[in-house]
């Protein structure tokens, strides 16, 4: 699901590049982004057949095209999800309820008005007040610092470096060291537990 607030015209081209083969759903209103309390993408959340979560959102890489950026590899992410489908809930990368509870964390009161203030902005954007939408952008971006899905969103709407003073490039550059993306907490898959081709 893209998760894009400019709708069609800024995902529909990377969509059809893609060539999917499935419904590519687009997310104009950050829905599923406050819902699961995503903050970057590419995001993953399993969601087994009766509705149930069964791993929270983390990052999801299908290929390692931004290995030299992230320093992730998919490979063991895409054997986890295999052996998810092949095993279901007897799958070693299935959460405990404890576990699950553990890296489930409450939304915050600033994460609640983060989501309220970039509602208003998106609200604003589209009945064409850029301008006016920037302040409640910029008060997302200050109550819910870590999101870069609100980042990435307000600063295409606009020009980043005229209008936030920075811009996706010069912020990764101030993480110092620190992960873009909160490291993935998977088991090692153990012997005789390879997931199938």
């Amino acid at each position: 699901m893209a998760q894009d607030t400019g709708g069609a015209k800024d995902a529909g081209p990377w969509i059809t590049a893609a060539k999917p083969e499935y419904t590519a759903l687009i997310d104009e209103r950050q829905i599923v982004t406050q819902k699961y309390h995503m903050v970057n993408v590419p995001t993953a959340v399993w969601i087994d057949e009766r509705g149930r979560i069964v791993r929270p959102n983390e990052v999801a890489f299908i290929d390692d095209r931004f290995k030299s950026f992230t320093n992730m590899e998919s490979a063991h992410y895409i054997d986890a999800i295999r052996d998810w489908a092949a095993r279901g809930a007897k799958s070693i990368y299935v959460l405990s309820d404890d576990e699950l509870r553990a890296r489930l964390r409450p939304v915050n009161d600033d994460r609640l008005k983060a989501d309220a203030e970039f509602a208003i902005g998106e609200y604003l954007f589209k009945q064409g007040k850029g301008a006016d939408a920037i302040p409640h952008f910029k008060e997302a971006q200050r109550l819910d610092p870590d999101n870069w899905n609100y980042k990435r969103q307000a600063w295409a709407l606009s020009d980043a470096d005229r209008d936030y003073g920075t811009n996706f490039r010069k912020e990764v550059q101030k993480l110092n060291g620190k992960p873009y993306y909160e490291p993935r907490k998977l088991p090692e898959a153990k012997k005789g537990n390879d997931p199938p081709d």
